[in-house]
């Protein structure tokens, strides 16, 4: 992007090298750059169809800004399905990235879009807190269905690389509460944070596209799993069960270095017995769903979203 009202987007630190006072100065400016109006020259517009407004969640201990989408033909009493989306990043990111594809699924599912804000990965917040900050503002919806607007007993789970692990994790949680859920979407889903997340092919073939570098996954480890901590119970891939699992649609874009982290994570929980459906979209990177007007493959996959989900939503 060039000069905005907003600023210039931020030089690209030493990912290798950044120190956390550098980090926390690319993030401010990045993101105040995601949700300008001008990024929707990269983001796109948002559907008319739909109104967005940003809400609070009172969580114990925290407030989490979620962003929502809610179909404008729909009326004060209707009662729509609930899509709990969880934006990309880990470190950096925001739901306003998110809004061209979010607020299409609520104007044309129709849907209420919950776009959760959660807390961005730094040296004081690993991956555990992102997770619960996704898992809980889940519940307290459902828990407040009425307030929302939405029925509990249709809800699903929609995540974009990092939250694509969220609502994975999330998912796995649903089943274990016995909290039922019709469906998760995963798009380009970094699904395994344990030190064999480096192991896949794709990490070689793919280690330095545009859109995301082993040098960011290596800072994006760190963060995300601190000394001491479990990372096979923050990876997905690695789950002793994924039976009984949402039904899944996995997206994947090819040139992507964590392309084999969806393609294995489809796998497995096909070999569980928890319906699942790999999508592939030829020479398309990641993060791609977030930049419809760089990749005409987000299209497809909005497309390809909203089939899904209208299937796994029954009126």
């Amino acid at each position: 992007m060039s000069e905005t009202s907003t600023g210039r987007r931020p030089v690209t630190p030493d990912w290798d090298t950044v120190t956390p006072a550098e980090l926390a100065a690319y993030v401010e400016a990045e993101n105040r750059l995601r949700a300008s109006v001008e990024a929707q020259a990269i983001t796109g517009r948002p559907d008319p169809g739909a109104a967005i407004d940003w809400r609070t969640v009172a969580l114990p201990g925290r407030d989490i800004r979620v962003r929502v989408h809610r179909p404008r033909a729909a009326g004060p009493g209707d009662v729509l399905p609930l899509v709990l989306h969880v934006h990309g990043g880990g470190f950096v990111g925001t739901a306003p990235q998110s809004d061209w594809v979010n607020s299409h699924l609520a104007a044309h599912l129709p849907a209420v879009v919950v776009s959760v804000d959660h807390r961005l990965l730094d040296r004081h917040t690993p991956l555990a807190a992102a997770a619960d900050d996704g898992w809980d503002v889940l519940r307290h919806v459902l828990e407040h269905a009425a307030q929302w607007g939405v029925d509990p007993a249709r809800a699903v789970l929609f995540g974009e690389s990092c939250g694509g692990l969220i609502c994975a994790l999330a998912a796995i949680r649903a089943r274990d509460a016995g909290l039922p859920l019709k469906a998760q979407v995963l798009v380009n889903p970094a699904v395994e944070v344990a030190g064999t997340m480096f192991d896949h092919p794709s990490m070689a073939q793919y280690a330095d596209t545009p859109t995301l570098s082993v040098p960011v996954l290596r800072l994006f480890h760190r963060l995300a799993v601190p000394e001491g901590t479990d990372a096979r119970a923050l990876s997905p891939l690695h789950a002793g069960d994924l039976g009984g699992l949402a039904p899944a649609l996995v997206a994947v874009p090819t040139h992507d270095p964590i392309a084999d982290h969806g393609r294995r994570y489809a796998e497995a929980l096909r070999a569980a017995g928890t319906p699942a459906r790999l999508a592939e979209y030829p020479e398309a990177g990641h993060a791609f769903l977030s930049m419809p007007v760089l990749a005409p493959q987000a299209a497809d996959a909005r497309a390809d979203i909203l089939t899904f989900l209208r299937d796994a939503l029954p009126a």
